[in-house]
Formats: C-alpha cells, sequence, structure tokens
C-alpha cells in the first residue's frame, strides 16, 4: 500500500520523465475537487504513455490521497486500462455473439497472420497490440474489430490486410472527423410512421447546436420550466405509459414518481449510455446523431424530479459518441440550455460525462453508479433501489438513452398521443435492431409491436439468399431463444415473454440453419464467463463451469449428465446470483434445450453436429 503525503502531493520517480509528471499533476489538480473522480484521472493519465505503470499509480494514489491498491484495483477490473507498454495501435477484435456467428473466429486467424501476433502480444516495432473485446457495440457491421477509436467492420481478409497497410503507412483516421462510427441511418430502410426519436439523426449537423433549435430542440424543455410544475411533468410521463427501453421495461414515470417527493439532495439524473448488451447498437446512433436530444431529456427529468445534476455513463468504445455529448453540453451551456437558472427559472441543470472502461456489468444501475463513483463495478443489493439511495447515498433516477430521449417528444405532444402509439402492454415507438443473418443488419424505429417477421423480411432484407430461419436471440445475450413458431409475435415485452423471449433492448440476433446451436451456445457462455464480474460465488464460479461442460460437450468429450447438471446449474445461477448477470447466464441454455435439445444430445451419442456447421463435429 502506498504511503500518501497529502492530498496535493506527486511522488517523485525517477522512472517517470519530467514531461509526464507535470501532465500527470495538471490532470490530478484539474480532477482533485472532482467526486468520484479515479476513473476520469485514470483514462485521462492513459492517454500520455498509453498505459498506466506502476509509478503512475502510486503517483495518483499521493495526488488523490488513495490507498496505492485502490487504483490497481480499479484499473484492473475495467479491461480498457493497461498497466504495461502496448502499441501505437491498439487492435481489438471483437468476439460477442453476434460477431462470432458472422465469422469472428476466421478473421481473427487473419488478423493474427497478418499482424504475427497471438492475442495480448505487440509488434516488435511497437506499433501494434492485439487484444480481444467481449463486445464492441458494433454489430450491424460484424464481424468487426475497433483501432484505436475507429470501427473497422464488415471484414474479409482481404479488407484486414488493406486496413493494417494503411495504419502501417501512417494513415490512421481521425475518428472526429468521421460522420459516424458505422453506417449512415439514412440509408437504412424506415418505417413509414412517423419517427420519434430519430427524426433528427441523419438530417442534421449534430455539432451545431442551431440544427437542432432550427427544429424545435429545447422547446419541450422550455415549455416544461415556464408552463409545468415537476409534479405535472412525472404525471405526463405517467400518463404516456413509457417503459425503461433499456432491457427491464420498468415504467419511467412511475419511477420517477418515487424520487420526486424525496427532500433530500442533492438529486442526481444518471444517463444509462453504457450499451453493453451484445447487439446493442441503437443509442450510439442517438449519441452520434442527436446529441442534444438526449441532454433535453435529462434536463427535463432532472426538473421533474428536482435533480440540479446529470451524469452520462457512455461506454468506452463509443468514442465518437462521447466526443459529440461533450460538444453538444459546451454549446448547450454557453447558450444557457444548460447551466444555472434555466430559461429564468430557479431550476439549474449540469451534466457531466464519465466513461466506462470495457466492463458489461456496469450496464447495471448499482454497477454503473459504483462506477461513478470511481470504484470497481460491483452491484449493490437492492434494495434500497437508486430512486432512494444512489450516487453517493443520495436519490438517483437512472434511464437508458432511448428513455430520455423520447422525454421531449412526450412534453411537447402529450402522454395521451404517446400511450395512442404501439401496443397496449407497451406504448410509444422502439428502435429495434436486426442483425446476425440478413441480408441489411440495420435499426428501425417503429411503433410497437412490429413482428419479428416484419423486422427481418421488410428492413432486415430477408436471410441470406438460399438460407432458412432457424432461431433468434431476442434482447440481447441475456435472453432466451425463439423459432419460426415466433416469427408473427407482436414484439412488446408482454409478448415476447410469454413466448419464451424477451423485447429487452430491442435487439434481435437473426441466424439460420448454418448456426450450430451448441456452437452458438458456447460463444454465449465465453461471455459470461469473461464477464462475470466475480463480487459473488455463484456468477463467478457458475459461469466458469457453464463454459466448461458446454465447450466439453462441443469438443466431442460430454456425457449425457451433462445436460443435467447444466440444468441444476443454470437454475441455481438463477436462485443464488447476485444480480442479474449470473440470473440470466443459464437463460439462453434452457431455451436452447428447450428448442433444440436432439441437436445437442447429438453432439454427446453421436458426436456429430446435425447443423452440419460445427468446426467441432462436421456432419
Amino acid at each position: 500500500m502506498t504511503t500518501n503525503p497529502g492530498p496535493c502531493a506527486i511522488v517523485p520517480t525517477d522512472n517517470l520523465k519530467p514531461e509526464v509528471l507535470d501532465r500527470l499533476e495538471a490532470i490530478i489538480a484539474g480532477r482533485r475537487a472532482t467526486p468520484g473522480n479515479l476513473l476520469p484521472v485514470l483514462h485521462e493519465a492513459q492517454e500520455i504513455m498509453g498505459y498506466v505503470p506502476a509509478p503512475m499509480q502510486a503517483a495518483i494514489a499521493a495526488g488523490l490521497n488513495l490507498p496505492g491498491s485502490d487504483i490497481f484495483g480499479t484499473m484492473s477490473f475495467y479491461s480498457m486500462f493497461a498497466w504495461k507498454p502496448r502499441g501505437k495501435y491498439i487492435v481489438r477484435m471483437c468476439q460477442s455473439p453476434p460477431c462470432h456467428v458472422n465469422g469472428a473466429e476466421n478473421m481473427l486467424q487473419a488478423l493474427q497472420a497478418e499482424l504475427g501476433l497471438a492475442v495480448g502480444q505487440t509488434t516488435a516495432d511497437g506499433l501494434f497490440t492485439l487484444e480481444l473485446s467481449a463486445c464492441l457495440g458494433i454489430c450491424e457491421v460484424a464481424p468487426a474489430m475497433q483501432i484505436n477509436e475507429v470501427v473497422h467492420g464488415n471484414l474479409t481478409r482481404e479488407k484486414i490486410g488493406q486496413i493494417i497497410a494503411d495504419y502501417r503507412a501512417g494513415k490512421a483516421p481521425d475518428f472526429r472527423q468521421l460522420p459516424y462510427s458505422t453506417k449512415d441511418y439514412r440509408h437504412y430502410k424506415h418505417c413509414p410512421a412517423e419517427p420519434v426519436l430519430m427524426d433528427n439523426v441523419g438530417l442534421i449537423d449534430p455539432m451545431e447546436i442551431q440544427a437542432y433549435l432550427d427544429r424545435g430542440g429545447y422547446g419541450a424543455l422550455k415549455k416544461a420550466l415556464t408552463t409545468m410544475t415537476p409534479e405535472a411533468v412525472v404525471e405526463e410521463v405517467k400518463t404516456s405509459g413509457l417503459r425503461g427501453r433499456g432491457g427491464a421495461g420498468f415504467p419511467a414515470g412511475l419511477k420517477w414518481s418515487f424520487t420526486r417527493p424525496l427532500t433530500v439532495t442533492p438529486k442526481y439524473i444518471v444517463c444509462n449510455a453504457d450499451e453493453g448488451e451484445p447487439g446493442t447498437i441503437k443509442d450510439r446512433y442517438l449519441m452520434e446523431g442527436d446529441p442534444h436530444k438526449v441532454l433535453e431529456g435529462m434536463a427535463i427529468a432532472g426538473y421533474a424530479v428536482g435533480a440540479s445534476r446529470g451524469f452520462i455513463y457512455c461506454r468506452g468504445e463509443y468514442y465518437l459518441s462521447q466526443h459529440r455529448l461533450q460538444h453538444a453540453i459546451n454549446q448547450a451551456t454557453a447558450q444557457g440550455f444548460l447551466g444555472e437558472k434555466l430559461f429564468g427559472t430557479d431550476f439549474s441543470f449540469n451534466v457531466e460525462i464519465r466513461s466506462g472502461g470495457g466492463c458489461y456489468i456496469c450496464g447495471e444501475e448499482t454497477a454503473l453508479i459504483e462506477s461513478v463513483e470511481g470504484k470497481r463495478g460491483y452491484p449493490r443489493l437492492k434494495p434500497p433501489f437508486p430512486g432512494v439511495s444512489g450516487l453517493w447515498g443520495r436519490p438517483t433516477v437512472v434511464n437508458n438513452v432511448e428513455t430520455l430521449s423520447s422525454v421531449p417528444a412526450i412534453i411537447n405532444r402529450g402522454g395521451a398521443w404517446y400511450k395512442s402509439l404501439g401496443t397496449p402492454d407497451t406504448s410509444g415507438t422502439k428502435i429495434y435492431q436486426v442483425i446476425g443473418h440478413v441480408q441489411t443488419p440495420q435499426i428501425v424505429e417503429a411503433p410497437v409491436g412490429l413482428t419479428l417477421r416484419e423486422l427481418i423480411d421488410t428492413y432486415g432484407g430477408g436471410l441470406r439468399p438460399g438460407r432458412s430461419f432457424k432461431m433468434c436471440q431476442t434482447g440481447g445475450a441475456s435472453a432466451g431463444l425463439v423459432t419460426a413458431e415466433s416469427l408473427d409475435v407482436p414484439m412488446d415485452f408482454g409478448s415476447l415473454a410469454e413466448a419464451g423471449g424477451a423485447l429487452g433492448s430491442g435487439t434481435m440476433l437473426v441466424m439460420d440453419e448454418s448456426t450450430c446451436v451448441l456452437d452458438f451456445l458456447r460463444a454465449v457462455a465465453v461471455f459470461f464467463a469473461h464477464e462475470s464480474c466475480g463480487q459473488c460465488t455463484p456468477c463467478r464460479e457458475g459461469t466458469l463451469r457453464l463454459l466448461q461442460t458446454i465447450t466439453r460437450i462441443y469438443q466431442g468429450r460430454g456425457k449425457m449428465e451433462d445436460l443435467a447438471f447444466l440444468e441444476r446449474l443454470a437454475a441455481t445461477l438463477q436462485d443464488a446470483s447476485y444480480c442479474p448477470l449470473g440470473q440470466s447466464a443459464g437463460v439462453p441454455l434452457m431455451s436452447a434445450l428447450k428448442h433444440f435439445r436432439p441437436e445437442i444430445e447429438a453432439h454427446i451419442q453421436e458426436k456429430k453436429c446435425r447443423a452440419g456447421a460445427c468446426q467441432a463435429h462436421p456432419s
């Protein structure tokens, strides 16, 4: 443990150059008074050398008056921090389930051959370091990788060779100059219904606040602050029936109503922009294409519940989103849409961005709160719920990007209007995502109730030529599978749950008959074993045993009793895990056993993959 000489001291060291120490001292001085300052300091410190070596960790500990163990303990929790030298370009190959079913393993082999590296190694010239990512949030261009801040998708062996050659030649793109991270939303097929969320995306310059104002931007905030009481805003959102779009579907207005009456101050609004669920890509389009709408929704939520400060927790891989959000915050503050005494009222609201560090569990609201506070993202036991005791023990409303971006339209046009859209179970519009084995992976905003068949055929362009539908994982990696029997089920929370799936974040990973269900389950198990935070034994040990057992069956060493063990293990994970990650880790497995048990048993009894697709057991 480091001995800390005081909050303003920097530990002298011969291992850091004076210019490095000067930059580090300036970073610490600028953040010293910031609550939860450790993660922001670590992010900025890593930019100096590309990693945070032990002497730098000691200097941070001294400067922030923290134990040295806190520095490394926090760093080691997040996959994007490094404490050893790395290359100039960090190449992160995505191995999420959506990338896996689109051939990511083949692309990884091509990348390793091109770089002459194994995962975790750095080229002799110090130019490239190769890493794996559990998910990069760019599933519509799977298989994909990210080099520093820039996404490269729809990879082929030839494309990988050209990309690496360009970087070797010094042709590295500047992510801030790119129009978008992956694809132009306006090139997608759009629903004929009027959009609520995506009406500006692709039509306005997201870097110009005037473009947002010209389309009525911040009008809802002005209306709320100057013509409505906070209680009236809460009631309007309750009337709308808006359910949280992050996955759980809890009524947003009801959540706000728990926090509004509390007299404890300060209160906080947290925008969950972590978007770590594999297959989920929608919030990135909103943040990159219409950042002011996110800010306006946050400010209205702040007014409604009595919060004066907001935090946007954005996943670390979303560099362009963070850049545009910060620019929007600066513009909105300069023009009086954020800051003190908005529109001449007594209401003040300020927003700060916090970057994640590559950790799926931080999408869970209490783990996210821990991360904003500068700690490891360990989930908290509930109750108390964040609405009563959240950030620094104060009332905190956590909503995701899509939820908050729905609020300005609700205030402008009324809760009854919003409720008239969608289905009785789930009102409003939804940004659906269709990825996987479709011809045109994309997002589409439509009134809730679109069917999976419509999503695939009308917006996904149908399945790949000559292929037939096998299954779809609905709602994200933590949800179940549905078969062709559910193609015409309305995609709302209730209907999909009844069908054995989940609306979740609205992502639909479509798989054709070329997919081996066991191979897919193994990819999901890899994800959960990697992303378990390790806080509780059932999840820490259970997700690993889940992966080990599925892998053994995949490799042809399985026994029939393994299936009974997996069923018991999945039930134990659901009953005993501390948070939703462990509780849902076995859900895809149980769903697969329900629909595809003979195919899984064939791997054990026949040492054969009936799909003819499994690398371990080709037919």
